[in-house]
């Protein structure tokens, strides 16, 4: 993959978004966007970067959400709608006409959104270990993690404004790593470590962090929605999956009513961050459902 940089959008009274693209771009092919999870960076997608199948099936285009990696917006607050609508900017400004939108967890609602916002330019959505709901009893009932019981002692932590020199605690990232990878070698965790500490630093980046984490917490549901997606759906779910469940999953696929085709692949023993954990899977799915669909 290329090394991540930034592109000017008039979002949010003009936002540098940062993302990845593969090289060299071809036009003759699909455009798969693809936007990674919680505090993560563009780099949760280096195993498809690195996919020689899925790089000749597709361009491959990583766009890291306000408040994550290189994305920086001029005002001061943002919501997933506002990442929607900043990754369709990144679109139009590259003179991409149309694409398929993955996700990974937070990824996944923001793909989501992306095809509601504009269904003449999302092609197909792929939503890993992602929830279309909020955080309700609903999701809790059905296996799904307590995301207000796991973020709001974080929000609360990072209230106050810090000096230059903070970084993003490494025990939150751990946990974030935990709920995310499972278990990781010391190469991965330290380079998640590194990752994290120079995305959030000082106290922008403190900010940063409270807000994704309140977005998080505190977003909307997509339930009312989904019957206006009208594009084909493939959600993959791992059995692994800590945050949120299968069951949950399962009951959502079929919310899709309007989609030409919405299906669920349950992924034995994989973790909410699919695309790291079992990426041969995602990937020849992928290069199915493309493939099917472009």
């Amino acid at each position: 993959m290329s090394a991540a940089r930034t592109i000017t959008v008039p979002h949010l009274g003009s936002s540098h978004v940062g993302y990845a693209l593969s090289e060299p771009f071809d036009e003759s092919l699909p455009t798969l966007v693809m936007v990674n999870s919680f505090t993560t960076s563009v780099d949760l997608y280096r195993p498809q970067f690195d996919d020689e199948e899925l790089g000749r099936t597709a361009n491959l285009l990583a766009i890291e959400p306000y408040g994550h990696g290189s994305t920086r917006a001029g005002y001061a607050d943002y919501t997933y709608w506002d990442t929607a609508v900043a990754a369709l900017q990144v679109l139009d400004a590259l003179g991409i006409e149309r694409a398929f939108a993955l996700g990974t967890s937070q990824g996944g609602w923001i793909a989501v959104r992306m095809a509601l916002l504009a269904p003449d330019v999302v092609q197909g959505v792929v939503p890993l270990g992602t929830s279309m709901d909020f955080e309700s009893p609903r999701s809790r009932e059905l296996g799904c993690w307590d995301g207000i019981a796991f973020l709001s002692p974080a929000i609360d932590a990072l209230a106050e404004p810090v000096g230059d020199g903070w970084v993003i605690p490494t025990d939150l990232v751990d946990a974030v790593l935990a709920e995310g990878f499972g278990e990781v070698d010391d190469e991965t965790r330290a380079f998640w470590h590194a990752t994290h500490q120079q995305n959030y630093t000082g106290d922008a980046g403190r900010r940063r962090l409270r807000t994704s984490s309140i977005n998080l917490r505190d977003r909307d549901g997509l339930h009312g929605r989904l019957d206006e997606v009208r594009c084909p759906v493939l959600w993959l779910h791992g059995t692994a999956d800590p945050v949120y469940s299968v069951a949950n999953a399962q009951d959502e696929i079929g919310r899709f009513t309007r989609s030409p085709q919405a299906d669920l692949q349950v992924v034995e023993g994989g973790r909410h961050f699919l695309s790291a954990s079992h990426p041969e899977v995602v990937d020849r799915a992928v290069v199915e459902f493309i493939g099917r669909w472009a």
